[in-house]
């Protein structure tokens, strides 16, 4: 298929093909869709100019914390990784995507945003995106994943405080059942002690909610099931968790094992420092980037790439007595 080929199928001419793909902005939006359909109708991918390699970051539009620390994270590491590709930046907040239609670009990369927020992307862009984060299935044509492997997370961690010789974990997972993350979390801490043999269940795995209002509540719940460890996947949990043990006289890691997700900006350095699971940015960064220039070289490109979190240990989880 080629872009004279599209253009007789639309009944267009082929500059207006090319301003289609390179989203000009005085292009009708009934003849976009219908030049766009043809295209997906015949699988053609319009070839990317070597020289065109703006790529555009979508972030949330609000601060939204506490997934704000990841996001921000993950920016940085984009931010590094993608200048040395020879690729140029530009932010965009989620609730300007309409200035896509008037910018030229060869690919995006969402951070901080969930699969529901791009499920028309291949019907008004040509460009490849890139969701970090998140796994969503099936994914339409020209979307991909980088996501770190959560069940592998999961099991970092709980396999660490077994280890240090915890045998009655408390967890608190950041987020409600069905957004994020925090599904496949609470399965896979489920499956983690239950392979150890190790109590579960609802009175010592709890979601948090939207926000760290309920840590508090639900520490004071997990200390009357007499845990000995605490692991707290998302969100700022590393330095609220040490506040809520305070308020109940629990020392970190004399009464209570703690681990949390890594904020790299607290989590070192607390008082005792904190043992944390993190994703590792710069694979992800690296693999979004991969991801981009492999689909820009029109090669096929799996459409899920997982990478594995890291557990930085340090001296909030004793050892065993």
């Amino acid at each position: 298929m080629t872009i004279s080929e599209v253009a007789r199928l639309a009944g267009v001419s082929t500059s207006t093909v090319s301003r289609v793909f390179s989203h000009h902005p005085n292009i009708r939006e009934d003849v976009r869709e219908q030049v766009l359909a043809v295209a997906r109708r015949h699988g053609y991918h319009p070839r990317v100019s070597s020289k065109q390699r703006n790529v555009v970051i979508i972030t949330p539009y609000d601060s939204v914390y506490p997934v704000q620390s990841c996001v921000d994270m993950i920016l940085m590491a984009l931010m590094r990784e993608f200048p040395m590709r020879g690729f140029r930046l530009e932010i965009l907040p989620l609730n300007n995507l309409e200035r896509l239609e008037s910018i030229q670009f060869c690919g995006a990369a969402a951070i901080g945003t969930e699969p529901s927020d791009f499920t028309r992307w291949s019907e008004r862009f040509s460009a490849p995106l890139v969701i970090v984060d998140r796994n969503a299935g099936q994914a339409p044509p020209d979307v991909f994943f980088v996501h770190s492997d959560e069940r592998q997370g999961m099991e970092l961690a709980i396999d660490h405080l077994y280890t240090r010789g915890c045998r009655r974990i408390g967890c608190i997972i950041h987020g409600d059942p069905g957004t994020g993350n925090a599904d496949i979390r609470y399965e896979a801490i489920t499956e983690a002690l239950s392979r150890r043999g190790l109590p579960g269940g609802e009175q010592l795995l709890h979601f948090s909610g939207p926000g760290t209002e309920r840590y508090v509540e639900i520490i004071g719940k997990l200390l009357k099931q007499e845990i000995d460890a605490l692991f707290c996947p998302g969100g700022n949990a590393g330095i609220v968790s040490l506040y809520a043990l305070s308020l109940f006289n629990r020392q970190v890691p004399r009464d209570i094992s703690l681990i949390a997700s890594e904020q790299t900006f607290f989590s070192q350095y607390a008082v005792p420092p904190q043992t944390t699971i993190t994703p590792d940015y710069r694979a992800v960064a690296a693999a979004v980037a991969d991801v981009l220039e492999s689909r820009l070289a029109g090669e096929r490109i799996s459409t899920g790439t997982v990478i594995p979190y890291q557990l930085l240990t340090r001296e909030s989880v004793r050892f065993p007595k």
